[in-house]
Formats: structure tokens, sequence, C-alpha cells
């Protein structure tokens, strides 16, 4: 056997972001057989080298023991002769930009990182991400799938939605990403590649911009907001504006208007995340900062842009940023 060429058939990958979301990632892809780098806060990498990591919930168990992967707070912690095949990007929405400047100034030059993909909630993290690299290859990951991060070192997925979904917003190539896909769905986690990731990105939208603000306002599952007719009136209002806000703005998604979505949101979608608690609500819990302003308050933008008035998703938005100026631990 050729153990050289072994070697360099493994998949390298890079998580840059130890939340909820990066962790689970990681622990399927080096499942996958992959090796990954971890890049996560302080107490995050400490944690992850004294237990290594574990995932747990509905796709299985995995445990990855401390050592079999690698893990630092920063780029410059990384070999820098180390060149990956793909950067999965999965840091808060707010830290997009910095992110991308990190990997601007990285040693050993961005070109390093492989593939791009970026795995936040939101709207806007493309062009966010571009402005520091705007010569890298960058891909947009769709993820409906419910993380929640019980230990630094530990994740448990509680529900799945749809397929995770990987595209490129400017028509970058699908082979390119197909690989990864493969190795994600080979551990247990569907994954696959689309030439519709826009609209997979805004049909996202619809879904966050309704159950995320209301959810963490009220403090329930998404389940609890579809069964009671006042929280369904006010869903269905932000959806509506959100059509009339993509239309504006020349994008698109599944569904040719808000009814069509409804349809599927409360029949399919909400049925299959019913007992999940929005990452908007666990951030409020936890007294950090969410992603609001990636969200409802990306809606806000683009209808100020294109002269759409947009009441509800401003209501949303404002009323989730009192949550967390009175919660923020920093």
């Amino acid at each position: 056997m050729n153990f050289a060429r072994v070697e360099m058939e493994i998949m390298r990958v890079l998580i840059y972001g130890g939340g909820a979301v990066g962790l689970g990632l990681a622990s399927f892809l080096m499942q996958s057989g992959a090796k990954a780098s971890i890049i996560a806060r302080d107490s995050t990498v400490s944690a992850l080298r004294e237990h290594g990591l574990r995932r747990m919930g509905i796709f299985g168990e995995h445990n990855a023991a401390p050592g079999a992967f690698d893990c630092g707070v920063a780029l410059e912690q990384l070999n820098p002769a180390t060149r990956y095949d793909y950067t999965l990007v999965c840091v808060k929405s707010f830290d997009t930009t910095p992110a991308g400047r990190a990997f601007a100034a990285a040693p050993g030059g961005a070109e390093r990182f492989g593939n791009f993909v970026l795995c936040q909630n939101g709207w806007g993290n493309r062009e966010a991400f571009e402005t520091a690299l705007p010569d890298a290859t960058i891909y947009n990951a769709r993820v409906i799938t419910g993380f929640k991060r019980l230990e630094p070192w530990q994740v448990e997925i509680t529900v799945h939605a749809q397929d995770v979904t990987v595209g490129g917003l400017r028509g970058e190539a699908l082979d390119a990403v197909r690989p990864l896909c493969e190795a994600l769905s080979a551990s247990g986690l569907p994954s696959s590649v689309t030439p519709h990731i826009e609209r997979d990105l805004w049909a996202k939208m619809l879904y966050n911009c309704s159950l995320n603000p209301l959810g963490a306002l009220f403090g329930v599952p998404y389940g609890a907001l579809a069964e009671c007719e006042e929280s369904r009136a006010v869903m269905d209002e932000a959806h509506e504006e959100i059509f009339v806000v993509m239309a504006a703005a020349g994008y698109a998604t599944h569904w040719p208007d808000a009814a069509a979505y409804q349809r599927d949101f409360y029949a399919e979608l909400v049925p299959a995340t019913a007992r999940h608690h929005s990452s908007t609500l666990q951030d409020i819990r936890a007294g950090k900062r969410t992603e609001i302003d990636a969200l409802n308050g990306a809606v806000v933008c683009l209808g100020e842009q294109c002269g759409v008035n947009v009441p509800v998703n401003r209501t949303l938005h404002r009323l989730v940023k009192f949550l967390e100026a009175r919660g923020r631990a920093d």
C-alpha cells in the first residue's frame, strides 16, 4: 500500500469558531476520517485538550479523544506549513468581518486555508467576509439542524429539519465542495451541494426571522409558537414583509409567496424542530450578544435600501435588542 498517497488524500478541515455548530460539524467530519483543527476561545480549547470532543443526540454518539485533533485560540498557533482543503467559518455573524481580517493576516497566506464555507445565520455574511478576502473562494452553507453545547467540549444534536446545503452566491464551482458534503453525509449528517444557495439562505431567513425572536422573547421552543393563534399571526406578518423585501431587492426563495411558504412552514418545518430552543434564546440566557442584526435587522436594512416598510420585523429586532442590552455579560 502506498501510505504516502493515502495520507495525501485525507481531508484537512479547519473549524473557525468552537460554538455548538462548529463543534458539531467538526465531530461529523472527524467521524468521516477527516483531519480537523479547531480555533476557539481559550476556555473551549482548554476543555477540548482535557476531555476531547463528544457529540450525542439524534445522529448518535461520536467521541474524539484528546489529542486526536489540533486546537488553538488563534490562527498563529497553527502550523503555518499546513494546508487545508476547507475552512468552515462558524463564528457568530457579527464576527464575520473580524474573521476575514484574521485570515488575511494569517501566517502563510489566506490561500492555504482552501475553500471557505460560511456557516452562520443571517444574510450578508458573504459581503462582510470578502471585504478582507476579495480573492478568496467563498461558499455559503445553509444549516437547519439544532446544535446545543452542553459543555465546552460536548455538543448535542437535538433536531434536524433539512439537509445541510452548500453552494456559491457568485456561481462558484459546486464540484469543489462536493467532497465536503459527501464526508458530512457519510458520517450521518445529510448534506448536499446546491446551485440555489441564495434560495436556501432566504428560506432559512424566513424560518429564523419568525421563530428566533419570538422564541427568545417568550422563552419557548419553536413548537409552542405554532400552537398559538396570536404568535402565528405575528410570524405570518413577518413572512409577508420578507417576501416583499426579497421581491424589491431582486432575490427569490423556493416559494412564490408567503402563503405557499407558510403551508410548508407549519406542516413540515416547525414540526420537525418543535422541541428546539433558538440560538437567540440560548444567547440571551447566556448573557451573550445575539445574531438578531443579521436576521430581522438585515431585513430592516434591506427594506430601507429598497423603500419597503417592515414594521413587524423592525419591532421584533428592537425587542430582542432590548433583551440583549439588559442581559449582556460583556
